[in-house]
């Protein structure tokens, strides 16, 4: 390719890349049997969590920040392109069900927009101009932590993002699969977790994208159960919206007060469905308005609000 100042010889970036690394002792894969591929594909997914856990200090303090930012009601932005991307606008995209946060609050964005989900767009991963664009959309404040995600840890539009991110006073976090990346070093808190050479030369899909995918399930996660999303290990704000979830919403309340199912659907009945403050009125023996005065109190916390009206 023509060098260009921005990019002096992408080739010989990439070849320096131990995500892009080539492993001759795979060169013949395809000849192999089905099942001994699958037992050499598994063999190099199980490396992954081990590469994940070296990393537990720097992901435990990214989310410290990520949830002290939106404790005072700030915004979780991912950024990121192709693969990366997309499973940040995956985990963005389950926390309003999982979680019951509000329409905004856990934003995916991927270079390229919507249609990028599904095809390829020309070039706007190479854009961190489009990704400045992107951010100014979403009003973005100093409140808010938007997390980089890339594999390589160079694509522009990531690095592009935690710039712009930093510049105006946002926490930023970049997630990376490589050591020494642009993205690690242009942000506050830097996540390398360093995967290695793919099965398939160069397909971070594959064991990059599975690490990003445990690191985004960590951040996003662990930030609710610090915001008081949960109650112990329960989905205490889960939003009940199909029957699937209304049964769900009757065994957790079910499982936090031991309750019976008459009482249960009393408490449902008098909360307009809402999980966190039936389990209150049980346990409190409070009826539905003062549930919910008590868990505004506590900013939502409902051990701190059981632990108020007991007094």
């Amino acid at each position: 390719m023509t060098a260009t100042p921005h990019h002096p010889d992408l080739r010989s970036q990439l070849e320096t890349l131990a995500t892009e690394a080539f492993r001759p002792e795979l060169a013949e894969i395809d000849q192999l049997a089905t099942l001994d591929i699958a037992r050499t594909m598994n063999g190099e997914d199980a490396t992954v969590a081990a590469a994940v856990a070296a990393r537990l200090p720097e992901i435990a303090a990214a989310i410290d920040a990520v949830a002290a930012r939106m404790a005072r009601g700030g915004r979780l932005v991912y950024a990121g392109a192709g693969t990366a991307g997309r499973l940040g606008v995956l985990d963005a995209s389950e926390c309003p069900p999982t979680f019951n946060t509000a329409p905004g609050q856990v934003v995916g964005l991927i270079a390229g927009g919507p249609d990028a989900m599904v095809t390829s767009v020309e070039g706007a991963e190479d854009s961190p101009e489009l990704a400045r664009a992107d951010l100014d959309a979403l009003g973005l404040t100093a409140d808010d932590a938007v997390v980089g995600v890339s594999a390589s840890g160079r694509t522009p539009y990531a690095v592009g993002a935690v710039e712009h991110a930093r510049s105006v006073g946002a926490l930023t976090v970049g997630l990376a699969c490589n050591p020494g990346s642009a993205l690690a070093a242009a942000a506050e808190h830097g996540i390398e977790v360093v995967t290695g050479p793919e099965l398939i030369t160069g397909s971070t899909r594959l064991k990059a994208g599975t690490a990003q995918k445990l690191v985004l399930n960590m951040l996003s996660t662990i930030t609710m159960v610090r915001l008081g999303k949960t109650y112990g290990n329960l989905m205490v704000d889960v939003r009940a919206s199909n029957e699937k979830l209304r049964a769900r919403s009757r065994r957790i309340v079910a499982l936090a007060t031991g309750a019976a199912d008459a009482d249960i659907e009393r408490a449902l009945t008098a909360t307009d469905g809402e999980v966190k403050h039936a389990i209150l009125v049980l346990l409190a023996d409070v009826d539905g308005p003062t549930a919910a005065r008590l868990l505004a109190d506590s900013d939502g916390h409902l051990r701190a609000a059981l632990a108020t009206a007991h007094g």
